[in-house]
């Protein structure tokens, strides 16, 4: 190649490059401004004893040894949160795939009635569907009322600990749009060939779900698994809103417990350290869940994970 041709070439190979780079720009400031940066400060502040109250000394391991060891209700907290993930996403996460199963069907409205499964998973996180749904399950709410129609006494959902922690979980099911959509195209990428096979076989619809359906999607179910097992682990708007962590710390889950030392008690360097010990339980579930996967995710080549 000629040298002025050269040049030209690389001078507009380097200009392509610049506007790449330029395209990318505003994303890279805001992962280092509102992610990366807050990031490193948290970890530094796990280390002290940062108050918005007064200035800030180091203090080495003592948050997290004092999280351990003197503070029952953080204790708790974890405790009371880890049951109710282990309650609620598997329930989630069924019932995602009963009502994508459902939808899977070929009938009329199909469209209309895909839609309206999804709406609470756009609401449901909301601060003004915690609001409405406290008021449903109030003592005098649209529940109860239900309920003596039928000579059924009221229950006091929100001043039970079961009940209090049923009533969040059944909030937490009922925003299933997410993880149902996501299965419904699971269910759409399966051939219909291994189901006409099965079927030339004599083989039940049960057989079939089992041996077809579970396998095919299998990847698909780790995926929801691992994203709800993530965003139920750091519940906050729920039990913020709906019981504030009562009846007597039942629902106090990690999240409201994080928000209360950090934005309540200004316990920043302590409220750091709690959202540390967090994301290294989410790592470790997380790292749990692929290593096991091998045993149970498929794909279609039929090589497992």
């Amino acid at each position: 190649m000629h040298l002025k041709t050269r040049r030209l070439y690389e001078k507009g190979l380097f200009r392509r490059e610049n506007f790449g780079l330029l395209c990318v720009m505003p994303w890279v400031i805001g992962f280092a401004v509102f992610s990366l940066y807050p990031l490193i400060m948290s970890f530094m502040l796990s280390f002290t004893n940062s108050s918005m109250m007064k200035s800030s000394h180091f203090v080495g391991l003592e948050n997290y040894i004092y999280m351990f060891t003197k503070d029952p209700e953080y204790v708790k907290s974890l405790i009371v949160t880890l049951i109710y993930g282990l309650v609620s996403v598997p329930l989630k996460l069924a019932f995602a795939l009963f009502i994508a199963i459902v939808l899977n069907q070929k009938m009329k409205l199909i469209g209309f009635f895909r839609t309206v499964y999804y709406i609470p998973s756009i609401v449901g996180s909301s601060v003004a569907m915690a609001v409405t749904w406290r008021g449903i399950f109030s003592y005098n709410g649209i529940i109860n009322s239900l309920l003596n129609m039928v000579s059924i006494p009221s229950i006091p959902w929100l001043a039970d600990p079961v009940a209090a922690n049923s009533t969040l979980i059944i909030l937490n099911v009922w925003q299933f749009g997410s993880s149902m959509i996501i299965f419904l195209a699971g269910l759409k990428a399966i051939p219909d060939t291994l189901y006409e096979a099965a079927r030339i076989d004599s083989a039940s619809w049960i057989q079939m779900f089992f041996k077809i359906t579970l396998p095919m999607i299998s990847p698909v179910i780790f995926f929801n698994l691992v994203m709800q097992n993530i965003g139920t682990l750091q519940e906050f708007t729920a039990p913020y809103l709906i019981t504030n962590g009562g009846p007597m710390k039942y629902t106090y889950y990690y999240g409201l417990k994080l928000y209360q030392e950090g934005f309540a008690y200004f316990k920043m360097g302590y409220a750091s350290a709690m959202s540390w010990v967090l994301f290294i339980i989410i790592f470790i579930l997380t790292s749990l869940t692929f290593k096991y996967s091998d045993k149970w995710v498929y794909y279609e080549d039929g090589e497992k994970a």
